[in-house]
């Protein structure tokens, strides 16, 4: 960097320098620090993005576990529609077989509603990691009393925007480049796992009961610190109090409203069920594209 940059400095008081010593800003950094700050900020970004990626291999089992679940809560729910009606051949002479058969049904239910619940769950938990990690890509100065110029993740000076000036961190990308590419994967789950809260709330609220009891309602919490944990993704709407409607990636469609029917029918449970094998707003092409893009430009294997 050109000192002829700068104007000649004038002579400071000593506490003038005390103060410029203890918060040197961005602004006044010399060519040696800004040196100091690429390694430092070439670290952070490995290490996010090495949390990134660790926590995306996270949401399968999660996911994957989830659909095992939904999946045993739809047929021990539709084995409850069926049993009423069904003949039970030799087994009928046994007294009350059925009421026996439903009251399993019943609980393995209750049970898999539970394990289904606490699958997803796990996923929002995932999603609310990853956003923290595409939210610190950024390197900031950290003020010192001392002639060691140190760095770190937290933002202390209002006047550190944490890139540098915009410079590239390793050989092309600066800071900002980096943050969309995560931005954009990011936003792929965060999507993703509010489609997956639509399908939990209607299968969690199947009941065989007569009468049939009041459905779950889209603003009702599906575990207890669920909202804050959506919160933290910008998932809750602070203005309509209640979580945001699912969206898919393709032109930014979304679901309106959240209509209260019957119990659906078995060709529509299936339907859920596809549809969060599919897992629709989530492109794996496009994220081994931005994945192999990073890995490229840091020098690292995801």
């Amino acid at each position: 960097m050109s000192t002829s940059q700068f104007p000649p400095p004038a002579s400071p008081s000593p506490a003038t320098s005390s103060r410029s010593l203890a918060s040197p800003s961005p602004a006044s950094l010399s060519s040696s620090s800004m040196r100091l700050w690429r390694p430092a900020a070439q670290r952070n970004l490995r290490n996010q993005w090495s949390k990134l990626s660790t926590f995306r291999q996270q949401w399968f089992p999660a996911c994957s576990a989830g659909k095992s679940h939904a999946t045993s809560l739809v047929n021990a729910y539709l084995s409850q529609t069926f049993v009423p009606t069904m003949h039970f051949g030799v087994l009928s002479d046994m007294i009350g077989i059925k009421e026996k058969t439903l009251k399993k049904l019943s609980k393995q239910q209750s049970s898999y509603r539970i394990k289904l619940l606490s699958s997803y769950k796990e996923m929002v938990g995932v999603v609310v990691e990853m956003v923290n990690v595409s939210r610190s890509l950024r390197c900031y100065l950290k003020p010192s009393s001392g002639s060691i110029i140190q760095f770190s993740g937290s933002k202390e000076d209002s006047d550190d925007a944490g890139d540098c000036g915009g410079i590239p961190v390793f050989n092309f990308l600066n800071v900002s480049a980096f943050e969309k590419m995560a931005e954009e994967l990011v936003e792929m789950f965060k999507r993703e796992v509010m489609l997956k809260r639509l399908i939990v709330m209607e299968l969690v609220s199947l009941s065989c009961e007569v009468p049939q009891p009041v459905k779950l309602s889209w603003s009702a919490e599906l575990y207890q610190g669920e909202f804050n944990d959506l919160s933290k993704c910008s998932l809750y709407s602070m203005e309509v109090d209640e979580p945001i409607l699912p969206r898919l990636r393709e032109d930014n469609l979304g679901v309106t409203s959240i209509s209260h029917t019957n119990q659906p029918t078995s060709e529509i449970l299936q339907i859920y069920l596809t549809a969060w094998l599919a897992e629709v707003n989530i492109d794996t092409h496009r994220i081994d594209e931005i994945l192999a893009m990073v890995g490229e430009e840091i020098k690292l294997n995801f």
